[in-house]
């Protein structure tokens, strides 16, 4: 298979810094678009995959995952998009589409495993994937998204990851006018599932543990906010949430979030991989016919129905644009939710 040399940031150890590199992407095959990235939201899955945080990291590892750019060449069989085009790449760049979860369209759920857009399976080349932090990337055109004109390119690179992450969940239960539903955090996950539950017509809600947030979870859409550390006010709430999407990203107590949900409620859990801690309630779950779930990104056709509905109400993520060159900085100020709410790298910084 022939390749081709560009330029990308990486990380060559868990305990690096990312740098400049050069990472080899493949020529485009019948089927494939290659994209001048023009901008790469920064999610918490890159920090935890450079810092090997859930093990598995193939180094060297080159991030990046909400992707946006400019479609530079097509493949001779490529109809979905054409050069001149945007385009956007989310979290994943192939799958079997072969199993049942594929032919349902949840190529998230691929049965035989999906491939990411970095730390997975290059299957021409035989290494690892990469990510968006580089000047290009060639991905088969069916893992490739339209972006509506009418957005603001920067700010639709959080959608791809983000985005969809929180509008999976709302759309699988069925969330629309009059649904009542509750979001657990307010970062780069929760400020977006504020704004599409709103899109869909529901009263929303943020749980919050700071006074802090209160002005900006309302400003961003919420119709309360509820302060989850105050007994009184988290009293007042119970047994009113048909749906809890959890946005919060490390170890924290489900319980006093189960016993919000209404009859047959769910609480879906998005933000955070790993054990509970402590131990979950059945009590409340099995006297309410309540749930605890979880759920991961979507599929193709979700992202787009995601994206399209975005362009139709006007929605985005809330950025800070950064240059390349800033990518340590602004992992250690992610860790301390310093940034409100994602970051997004204008790649044009690469070519400084």
């Amino acid at each position: 298979m022939e390749k081709y040399t560009v330029k990308a940031f990486g990380t060559e150890a868990k305990d690096a810094d990312l740098k400049q590199m050069s990472i080899e992407r493949r020529e485009i095959t019948a089927k494939d678009i290659e994209i001048e990235i023009l901008y790469c939201g920064v999610c918490h899955s890159d920090l935890h995959t450079a810092r090997n945080d859930w093990g598995g990291t193939i180094y060297p590892a080159v991030p990046g995952h909400e992707i946006v750019g400019k479609i530079t060449r097509v493949g001779s069989e490529v109809t979905k998009l054409k050069v001149g085009d945007i385009g956007a790449v989310g979290c994943l760049v192939d799958s079997c589409r072969e199993c049942s979860s594929c032919k349902q369209d949840l190529e998230q759920y691929c049965l035989n495993g999906m491939t990411g857009t970095y730390n997975g399976k290059e299957k021409y080349l035989g290494n690892q994937t990469f990510g968006g932090y580089s000047e290009k990337i060639v991905v088969d055109e069916h893992f490739v998204l339209k972006v509506p004109s009418n957005l603001e390119l920067s700010a639709v690179a959080p959608l791809l990851c983000a985005g969809i992450t929180t509008w999976s969940p709302l759309r699988h239960w069925n969330v629309g006018k009059d649904s009542k539903v509750a979001v657990v955090g307010l970062g780069g996950l929760g400020h977006m599932a504020i704004k599409l539950a709103k899109g869909l017509g529901a009263h929303v809600t943020l749980f919050s543990r700071t006074p802090e947030k209160i002005d900006d979870g309302l400003e961003l859409g919420a119709d309360l906010v509820v302060i989850s550390t105050d007994a009184e006010q988290m009293k007042k709430v119970q047994g009113k949430f048909d749906l809890i999407i959890d946005t919060v990203p490390y170890i924290h107590d489900l319980n006093p979030y189960v016993n919000t949900l209404n009859i047959n409620g769910t609480l879906v859990v998005v933000g955070y991989l790993g054990g509970l801690e402590p131990m979950l309630n059945t009590v409340p779950m099995i006297l309410g016919r309540r749930s605890v779930a979880g759920s991961v990104i979507g599929g193709i056709a979700e992202t787009q129905e995601m994206l399209d509905f975005c362009g139709v109400h006007n929605i985005v993520s809330e950025i800070e644009i950064i240059k390349i060159q800033d990518i340590n900085v602004a992992y250690e100020r992610m860790i301390k939710s310093d940034v409100r709410y994602r970051f997004v790298i204008d790649m044009a910084s690469l070519k400084q």
